[in-house]
């Protein structure tokens, strides 16, 4: 009877370190999939009054983690040129101007991922902080005029869910919070901040080297 409840007291112990892996120090990770940016609702209002709504958009994206520690690593988010399309309305709600952009938002951020025992099919959360660069490309305003975006520099905040269904393969859901304001200038005239600061929310297949 002895010898039984040892073997069962072992066994368990053995599925309760299983179940509970860290990430080593040296491991890296790649991530491929989509994000859809879907910026705040207020984007501001400029000096001449009219009030700014950017739109959201989706687009593949990749990252790289590198872990430093045991289940902290360095991640670097990169992505193909997200699309957003713009409208300047006046205080009636009436379109006076439209517009469009293209942003890349590389994302630099410091995560922990979570080491719990006994989560359901060996969910790993997550979460980073770090700091956001966007830079802006391909102005276009209905004007005709030239229009530029300052780049941004913001915090930005990430959680998320890897769902191993393989030793190093995982799938992920996350979520990123994106500080990107900037100011706007039409043929040389400041026009004031537009302040998108977008939710990131996105997909991805991850594969651990």
């Amino acid at each position: 009877m002895m010898k039984l409840q040892s073997l069962v007291l072992a066994t368990a112990a053995a599925l309760t370190m299983t179940t509970a892996f860290a990430v080593p120090a040296g491991t890296w990770s790649v991530a491929a999939g989509a994000h859809y940016v879907d910026p705040k609702s207020d984007n501001g209002t400029l000096d001449n009054g009219l009030s700014v709504d950017v739109d959201g958009d989706v687009r593949p994206t990749i990252s790289g983690e590198y872990f430093i520690a045991n289940n902290v690593g360095v991640e670097l988010l990169a992505a193909l040129p997200f699309h957003h399309d713009f409208d300047l309305n006046a205080a009636d709600g009436t379109t006076v101007l439209t517009g469009k952009t293209q942003h890349l938002p590389p994302t630099l951020s410091v995560q922990y991922h979570f080491d719990y025992e006994n989560m359901p099919m060996n969910i790993k959360p997550f979460i980073g902080v770090g700091v956001n660069y966007t830079t802006f490309f391909k102005e276009r305003i209905s004007t005709g005029g030239d229009l530029d975006l300052d780049d941004s520099v913001g915090v930005a905040g990430h959680v998320g869910l890897d769902i191993p269904f393989a030793p190093t393969e995982a799938f992920r859901i996350d979520a990123r919070y994106m500080d990107i304001k900037t100011d706007a200038t039409l043929d040389n005239v400041n026009l004031g901040e537009i302040d998108i600061s977008p939710w990131v929310y996105g997909v991805a297949f991850v594969k651990q080297f």
